[in-house]
């Protein structure tokens, strides 16, 4: 299906200087307009990751629908002389044109799989690799560590809540991210109305400190929210405050949140009181600077959903994928596509256009990264073609709901060895292999 443009603020000046001025001198050269293929890669994955996660595809899309230079960009860069008029001329008229694919959202990735495979000019293409990059690094750290930790989970609800711990768009991507990565919720309204995420939220230790006790302000809170309603139970004393809570609302009480101690000891103190007390389905929600090694580490404890800040929107350690945006591929002057590659040390490309595929056992277990150059690997009727069309000619064909996207991750990621989810240290769960025509 072609999806019309999206009407909204332009991306065009999401980049960086020198990609107009690469731009400026391959139109003066002439070789502005061979035909090209960029890649988007990563090297290696963050250390000790067994695996990471594609996000932000969704969002790229509609940020290459709006790459586009208006008066007031073309204004900005004349006044500062950033390119001379024949390239300002150029920009004027931007649209992206070639083809787009990609690893679909939400898939697991490995050391050099080809994640985004750009096909176009050389001029329509180069000035899309700083918003490409920036969106997909971003969101793909997230996303990795979003789903370590739901993996930690294991079947409890985790819940995002990391806004106050980054920039206020990014805080918003980091929440469209997590829930990919199988994350139930967030505390962001905008991540809920842009993105359709599930909010929710509660109150704060301020509300508690605002009421003259804590009766007082349990008991605006419930009859406010109802007795589903979750109550802050640390700010004083954590039994006294249970009992409290269990008084005012009954055993009909929604949940309990704990946001400091020994989240573990208290669990199961805070589990059996409220049991002691009738409230067998009020349920316990731990929070304060979790990450996937805490989640995990609480397991064994009466703990039934996790809300998660600051190690998720800054990637539990790994705040940016590592991506990076190579030439592979372009035309010879008779019109050949060659392949092209960098070789410098610790930074090499593997040059020609990819295809990529999950080689997978007969029980449908991944087994490895197989990658194609020039042709697609052959299937032998158990392996999954990875690469989808994003964008053809110029127009968006790989627009989904977010719910696909996060449907797939969960596919992906079960079909992954067992190893992929244990939080130890180790390499890649899947080696990465090349298959030449």
């Amino acid at each position: 299906m072609i999806v019309p443009a999206v009407e909204g603020p332009g991306t065009a000046l999401l980049t960086d200087h020198y990609e107009l001025t690469m731009l400026q001198a391959a139109l003066a050269r002439g070789s502005a307009l061979r035909r090209s293929v960029f890649e988007v890669f990563a090297r290696r994955l963050p250390e000790g990751r067994r695996y990471g996660v594609v996000a932000g595809t969704g969002r790229l899309l509609t940020d290459i629908e709006r790459f586009r230079f208006d008066d007031d960009a073309l204004a900005d860069l004349e006044r500062r002389r950033v390119v001379d008029a024949p390239t300002l001329d150029w920009l004027s008229g931007y649209r992206f044109g070639g083809d787009i694919w990609g690893y679909a959202e939400g898939e697991c990735y490995f050391p050099y799989s080809p994640l985004l495979i750009v096909e176009a000019s050389f001029a329509e293409a180069v000035v899309l690799e700083t918003l490409i990059l920036s969106v997909l690094n971003f969101d793909s750290a997230v996303a990795s560590a979003a789903s370590r930790m739901t993996a930690a989970a294991a079947g409890r609800p985790c819940v995002e809540m990391g806004s106050r711990r980054t920039h206020e768009q990014a805080a918003v991507a980091a929440a469209r991210a997590a829930f990919v990565a199988g994350f139930a919720s967030t505390s962001n309204l905008e991540a809920g109305r842009t993105h359709g995420v599930p909010t929710q939220g509660t109150s704060a230790h301020s509300f508690i400190l605002l009421h003259d006790d804590e009766r007082d302000a349990f008991t605006a809170q419930v009859d406010s929210l109802g007795k589903g309603t979750t109550l802050l139970v640390d700010t004083y004393d954590v039994a006294e405050a249970i009992a409290l809570g269990v008084e005012i609302a009954g055993p009909e009480l929604g949940a309990v949140r704990l946001d400091s101690g020994d989240l573990l000891v208290q669990a199961h103190e805070v589990r059996a009181q409220l049991d002691a007390l009738g409230a067998t389905g009020t349920r316990i929600i731990v929070t304060s600077d979790l990450d996937e090694h805490a989640i995990a580490a609480l397991g064994a404890a009466p703990v039934d959903a996790y809300g998660v800040g600051t190690s998720l929107v800054t990637g539990s350690g790994a705040p940016t994928a590592g991506f990076v945006y190579k030439l592979v591929a372009r035309a010879a002057a008779d019109g050949a596509m060659v392949a092209v590659a960098k070789k410098s040390k610790d930074k090499i490309s593997v040059g020609g256009r990819k295809y990529a595929l999950r080689r997978r056992t007969a029980e449908g277990v991944a087994e490895a990264e197989a990658i194609g150059l020039g042709v697609p690997p052959a299937d032998d009727g158990d392996d999954r073609a990875l690469l989808v069309p994003l964008i053809s000619g110029g127009k968006v064909v790989g627009r989904e709901p977010l719910t696909e996207a996060r449907d797939r991750h969960a596919a992906s990621r079960a079909e992954l060895p067992p190893p992929a989810l244990q939080m130890s240290r180790g390499e890649p769960v899947i080696p990465t292999v090349y298959l030449e025509d």
